[in-house]
């Protein structure tokens, strides 16, 4: 669980190091809305993947499945600022499907968390491997990432794809999946 009194001290000495007031009108509730913004974007902390892939359904046909536009907003832990994008999640079934909200409830377990985009991207493609056992997964994670846009180098538009392939996803199957992604 979070602790928000702690992160309520830092955030006010945070405003102190800056040279701002932190009980100055507009600043001192400052503090307790970070906690509660850091409680919410960490959620995933204390949420298991596994809970959302467990209740499955068969199909024997074991054709391609793509949930695509799944849009996320996660926190970089190298700055601890936001980046966010659409993740697309594709699998062969191999006798199960899993219900397609599920799917968008794994990206949410994973983007809420301190993150980097390809741990992010690997973490979502195994859950899915391991819980469901498909014949194939593959993910896709576009992201812009405001420590890149906002700060440092300021390519304002710039974005990062990763890509996470277990199983069998030939380089035609993929390339199907990267065209109906587009």
């Amino acid at each position: 669980m979070v602790d928000k009194n702690r992160i309520e001290k830092a955030v006010a000495e945070i405003l102190l190091a800056i040279g701002e007031d932190p009980n100055r009108e507009g600043l001192k509730d400052t503090p307790e809305r970070v906690a509660r913004m850091y409680e919410e974007l960490t959620a995933g902390y204390h949420d298991n993947a596994s809970e959302h892939l467990s209740r499955t359904f068969g199909e024997s046909r074991g054709e391609l499945v793509l949930e695509k536009d799944i849009a996320f907003s996660s926190m970089c832990e190298h700055h601890l600022m936001p980046f966010f994008g659409k993740v697309h999640v594709a699998y062969i079934p191999n006798g199960k499907v899993v219900g397609l909200s599920k799917l968008a409830r794994v990206v949410e377990v994973y983007c809420r968390r301190l993150q980097l985009q390809e741990r992010m991207n690997a973490e979502i493609a195994d859950a899915i491997w391991q819980e469901l056992s498909p014949k194939g997964v593959f993910v896709v994670v576009e992201a812009e990432h405001t420590c890149m846009t906002a700060r440092g180098i300021k390519k304002v538009g710039s974005k990062t794809v990763t890509m996470a392939v277990r199983g069998d996803f030939s380089e035609e199957l993929k390339n199907q999946v990267l065209a109906l992604i587009k």
